[in-house]
């Protein structure tokens, strides 16, 4: 039985991704970007750890939901637990939306972030960077980061950016 180690669990939101959403936030992240959204999401201990079942039960609880978003921390530091939960996902006919500080171009090296990746819908991808912050931009927090189609971007062995009005 696959476990998580989360900094939280939102129910309902609409702020990390398109549509009503379930967002799981991973606990545990090595970049420690400056000016991180979550830093307390940073460290790999603390949290609660919740079984695979038990964030599945959540996302059944909520008929409305339209997809399951997975942020952080870094969900890819916990890549086959997060696996395992979005194939459930799948199987319940919602999207799957993963933020992540690294790129489509790093995370299809490592073939345990590359099994996550075949199971995501959307890929918000790259570090946040302070610099380059703006608050005008959908489900990014910096101009750096991409919206991504995954399937295509798998497809085609390049990341592509999602043309959805849902998301871009």
């Amino acid at each position: 039985m696959y476990k998580l180690r989360l900094a939280g669990l939102i129910n309902d939101s609409i702020t990390d991704g398109a549509g009503l959403r379930l967002t799981v936030f991973a606990q545990g992240c090595h970049r420690r970007c400056e000016g991180c959204h979550n830093p307390t999401a940073q460290p790999f201990e603390g949290g609660k750890v919740y079984t695979v079942d038990e964030i599945v039960e959540k996302v059944k609880a909520n008929p409305l939901l339209s997809g399951v978003t997975f942020s952080g921390g870094e969900p890819f530091e916990q890549a086959e637990a997060y696996t395992a939960l979005a194939k459930e996902v799948k199987k319940l006919g919602l999207n799957v939306c993963v933020f992540s500080g690294y790129t489509f171009e790093v995370l299809i090296t490592k073939p345990e972030w590359l099994a996550l990746l075949e199971q995501a819908d959307i890929l918000i991808d790259g570090e946040f960077i302070l610099a380059e912050r703006n608050i005008l931009l959908k489900f990014r927090g910096s101009a750096n980061q991409r919206i991504l189609d995954v399937p295509k971007s798998l497809a085609q062995g390049k990341a592509i950016w999602s043309t959805s009005p849902k998301w871009v």
